[in-house]
């Protein structure tokens, strides 16, 4: 279902300022809760070369694609997709760095999670709804389509192809002709978080066996296509606000929390990682696991932890992480880590963590 008419491509290169991301987060719930009615959709088509606005300033080859990137994917294209916290999507084909935003019928500015469909398609959720491309045009989905929040947090694909997809609002599942909600318990918004809400989901993850697991303010959800569980404090869990789940190679399952850590579950048991593991902080956004399966989480002011499923290693200021604030790890077909936070794109290289502007490296 596309909305709209067709739009020129234009270079949106306005870069969004951030000194603190928690003080970021909360403009950019303030900044959703002001923009346009909901429900306004619309379609671009893209035609493989995006126009710059002659009246736009021409940046500089050697400043930061964005100064807060997001989230990072590679389609089956082998093109790059970096969702940044104000300026759009930027995606590098191989040969050059484009800029997609609102100018070019993008849904929003603040891209918060990217997912690839069977088909090839790339979906986004952004502070503007649910946006999906096939390779030429960009389609929009709002509350108007039956979406539950314009607001969105995070996406998955399960084995059946659905895709699932995390709201302010709650949880709503698409299965490429309609939206039908799934109903979660509410729980306490935190505002130490930002942006947040009593239905509010951060995370969604499908295991091994097919359960679907939920991060929200109330803990984990896990669905197994009958039942709905939780698990919470009472339960073991570090904290009840829960920003990424993942499922390692060994079956355990990884909660990063908001405010007090890393966490697994083995079977019914909980383990907390802590300083004792030579983990520090307590703030944790993301968690990923690369080829060789190892786990990698950021943890707020004290740089990038690799767990090989022994020790733990940190990543910070001595192997050239500029940064405090990184929020998402990506691992390329090539085997190179990437990552995203505040201040921009990284990439490791080596053992040294190297920052990644409009002119590269990129190779």
């Amino acid at each position: 279902m596309k909305h709209g008419t067709a739009l020129r491509n234009t270079l949106c290169p306005t870069l969004t300022c951030r000194a603190l991301v928690l003080f970021a987060l909360t403009l950019l719930g303030i900044a959703s809760a002001c923009a346009g009615p909901p429900g306004e959709t619309s379609t671009a088509i893209y035609n493989g070369a995006v126009q710059r606005d002659a009246n736009a300033p021409v940046p500089p080859p050697d400043v930061p694609i964005s100064q807060f990137v997001r989230r990072i994917h590679e389609d089956r294209r082998g093109h790059m997709w970096f969702g940044t916290n104000g300026d759009g999507v930027a995606r590098w084909n191989g040969e050059k760095l484009e800029f997609f935003s609102l100018a070019q019928g993008f849904s929003g500015e603040a891209v918060r999670a990217i997912v690839e469909g069977a088909d090839g398609s790339v979906w986004f959720g952004t502070e503007g709804g649910l946006t999906k491309f096939d390779g030429e045009s960009f389609t929009n989905y709002t509350v108007r389509d039956g979406l539950a929040s314009d607001d969105v947090w995070c996406l998955t694909f399960d084995r059946r192809g659905e895709l699932w997809v995390g709201t302010l609002q709650g949880v709503s599942r698409f299965d490429g002709a309609r939206f039908t909600a799934f109903e979660l318990p509410e729980a306490e918004p935190d505002p130490w978080v930002g942006v947040t809400s009593a239905r509010m989901v951060r995370s969604i993850t499908e295991d091994r066996a097919g359960r679907l697991w939920f991060g929200t303010n109330g803990g984990a959800y896990v669905y197994d296509g009958k039942l709905l569980r939780n698990y919470s404090e009472a339960d073991g869990l570090s904290s009840n606000n829960v920003n990424a789940i993942l499922e390692d190679r060994n079956g355990r399952l990884w909660f990063a929390t908001h405010h007090k850590g890393v966490c697994y579950l083995d079977g019914e048991t909980f383990t907390a990682v802590t300083d004792a593991d030579g983990v520090e902080g307590t703030e944790v956004w993301d968690l990923f696991m690369d080829r060789a399966g190892d786990i990698w989480f950021p943890v707020e002011n004290s740089g990038l932890y690799r767990f090989n499923g022994k020790t733990f290693q940190n990543y910070g200021e001595a192997e050239g992480l500029t940064t405090n604030a990184i929020q998402d790890t990506y691992q390329d077909r090539d085997g190179r880590l990437w990552f995203g936070g505040w201040r921009g794109l990284f990439r490791l290289m080596g053992e040294t963590i190297v920052p990644v502007t409009r002119a590269g490296p990129w190779r």
